[in-house]
């Protein structure tokens, strides 16, 4: 005879309260990710390429929100709590206005390709990481060049936007794949807990971005346009921006969603997708 449950002795809406409160359990936020993924992945060119753009440019407000309020903070030791808060805003916009970003793809893309590890479907990936990244980066582009523009930003604001952009450039190959480690891996977590917080969507991207910014990790895309602020200007150049940041960071940034956290929730869920 089968053993009853407690759920058994629950009345009908003792049942649907506790169904209302249950977390949803990881192999469905797997399969919802999934789901995503795929239709991410049969996008055709021009709506990847116009959504990567507007990503590019509108992340760029994280760069320049965190220079304003470093600016009205001056040399407050409470700056780094405060001006982490304007590094949020760019990243606001993009995910809740549904724009591609690069660094949400290696756990949203990386997710059909495991399920289905096919020839076909790895192109696919390839694809929409080569299209989403370049046009992420031509955002960036643009929008550093809008900051550069003498009507655009005080002189005063300009100089807050150096000081900021610096950061960026002083740090070496070897430290920017391992700090972009990190922020690959709050981006992914970022994808994966989202079909529990859409209730408080707003809240829950504040809260894991302001910790990339507050930790001094490396984000490429952001990065991207603090050093082509710094190329416009003439205190870098194109070698340091392509070998020095973008490529190290950008393969930080994929370590971290891909190899580290999306392998290990894969293999935390596999057994259960096998049973259903």
């Amino acid at each position: 005879m089968k053993e009853k449950s407690f759920i058994d002795e629950l009345s009908q809406e003792e049942r649907r309260i506790l169904k209302e409160n249950h977390p949803v359990p990881p192999q469905l936020i797997f399969k919802i990710i999934r789901s995503e993924g795929e239709e991410e992945l049969n996008r055709k060119f021009g709506a990847l390429a116009f959504s990567a753009l507007a990503a590019g440019i509108f992340v760029s407000f994280s760069f320049f929100f965190r220079s304003v309020f470093h600016f009205h903070m001056g040399d407050s030791q409470f700056d780094p709590l405060i001006s982490s808060l304007g590094y949020t805003v760019g990243f606001v916009i993009v995910i809740l206005g549904r724009m591609q970003l690069f660094t949400e793809n290696p756990i949203t893309t990386i997710i059909p390709l495991l399920c289905n590890f096919t020839t076909k479907v790895f192109f696919k990936v390839i694809r929409l990481w080569s299209i989403v990244f370049f046009f992420n980066i031509i955002g960036t582009a643009i929008a550093a060049g809008f900051f550069s523009f003498n009507y655009a930003v005080s002189p005063e604001l300009e100089i807050a936007m150096h000081e900021v952009a610096k950061n960026v450039m002083k740090l070496s190959p070897v430290n920017n794949i391992f700090r972009g480690i990190p922020a690959g891996i709050i981006i992914a977590a970022l994808v994966w807990t989202a079909p529990q917080t859409k209730n408080f969507r707003l809240l829950t991207i504040i809260f894991f971005v302001y910790f990339i910014a507050l930790g001094d990790f490396a984000h490429v895309v952001v990065g991207s346009c603090e050093m082509a602020f710094e190329i416009i200007d003439g205190d870098a150049d194109f070698f340091d921006y392509l070998f020095k940041f973008l490529i190290p960071t950008g393969i930080g940034n994929i370590i971290g969603g891909t190899v580290i956290f999306t392998l290990l929730i894969y293999n935390q869920v596999r057994e259960e997708l096998r049973k259903d």
